[in-house]
């Protein structure tokens, strides 16, 4: 029996997404690329999400429909569909953005006939939810050098990440660790793809970033529109808010006392650590994460605050709750 076997995998992790995911689904159906599987995994959406995938899921073949029965979180979501491919590349796809119909075959030919690069993707253009032109996305990194420490520290640029969304090879994906449950995890899995090999972007706007307030951009990095190489008022208080981040990338860490910034750190340390450098281009990656952590050291001051105050208000909750048991008990004994 024929056994389809195509030779990329989409996937596309969604939570409530019924506002613009028919039209998501119809920019990747429609590419001129057809060669590819597209595994849908729904995160326990409460809204007309499941009907919608179910539906495309009856006309095309192509589609994979799977739905967990709680929310599990976006990063685990994410590791999902790529569990769940079996394609030579993969590509991971949102809900909300749309894909010009070549997107997908200048990728694949750029990865075809260029064994060095792990990653394609293109230049991005932001639209609004009528899907109308806002503005072009203008930080571009050089992230296709054949020097492994300097895409290590061109990814260490503060970005938005949008080359999560460029057809990958799934061979240099399993070389490194899945997204992880914290602060800026797309960012650190970008940085580790980076050191396993080159990526390329091709000049042209062929990918389309949807704002909208339902995104976790907007509801976590509500100026991320002006985050630009342009923007010469950049501040520390621009950065997205990482506490509320982590509870998003992984569930399991609502009310948990959370050090973001230090596990970022943790995980930019552990990317050199765990990685096949020789010494010298060990010692340049920790010269370049020394000098682009410089000046963000009150990040980290700013987690133990956070820190402290929440032990403090803990410790208060406690100490008020057994003032009331010990008041109901001797109103009781009267």
């Amino acid at each position: 029996m024929y056994k389809f076997q195509p030779k990329l995998s989409i996937g596309l992790p969604v939570y409530n997404g019924e506002k613009f995911l028919q039209e998501s689904l119809d920019s990747l159906l429609n590419q001129t690329f057809a060669d590819f599987e597209l595994i849908i995994s729904d995160n326990a959406s409460t809204d007309n999400t499941e009907e919608i995938c179910r539906n495309y899921a009856a006309q095309d073949q192509r589609i994979y429909y799977y739905r967990h029965d709680t929310n599990i979180g976006c990063a685990h979501n994410f590791n999902r569909v790529l569990e769940l491919s079996k394609s030579e590349y993969f590509k991971w796809a949102a809900y909300d953005d749309l894909h010009a119909p070549d997107f997908i075959s200048k990728c694949m030919q750029v990865l075809e006939t260029n064994p060095d690069y792990i990653l394609c993707h293109s230049h991005t253009s932001f639209i609004d939810e009528q899907g109308t032109p806002l503005q072009n996305y203008n930080i571009n990194l050089n992230t296709n050098s054949a020097k492994l420490q300097v895409r290590f520290n061109e990814l260490l640029t503060k970005h938005l990440c949008y080359q999560m969304y460029g057809v990958i090879r799934k061979s240099a994906l399993k070389k490194i660790p899945p997204m992880g449950g914290y602060g800026n995890a797309d960012g650190i899995l970008l940085l580790r793809l980076g050191m396993v090999g080159q990526f390329y972007e091709i000049p042209e706007y062929l990918f389309f970033a949807r704002s909208h307030p339902q995104q976790s951009l907007s509801m976590f990095f509500p100026n991320y529109l002006s985050f630009t190489n342009n923007n010469s008022r950049y501040s520390l208080d621009m950065l997205p808010n990482f506490y509320d981040y982590s509870v998003w990338f992984d569930s399991a860490n609502k009310g948990k006392i959370l050090f973001p910034h230090w596990r970022i750190l943790k995980e930019y340390l552990l990317s050199i650590n765990q990685s096949s450098l020789n010494l010298n281009e060990q010692l340049l990656c920790y010269f370049n994460l020394g000098k682009k952590l410089s000046g963000n050291e009150s990040l980290l001051i700013k987690d133990l605050w956070m820190a402290a105050k929440i032990l403090l208000s803990q410790e208060l909750a406690t100490t008020k709750a057994a003032k009331a048991q010990v008041s109901s008990h001797y109103s009781g004994i009267n």
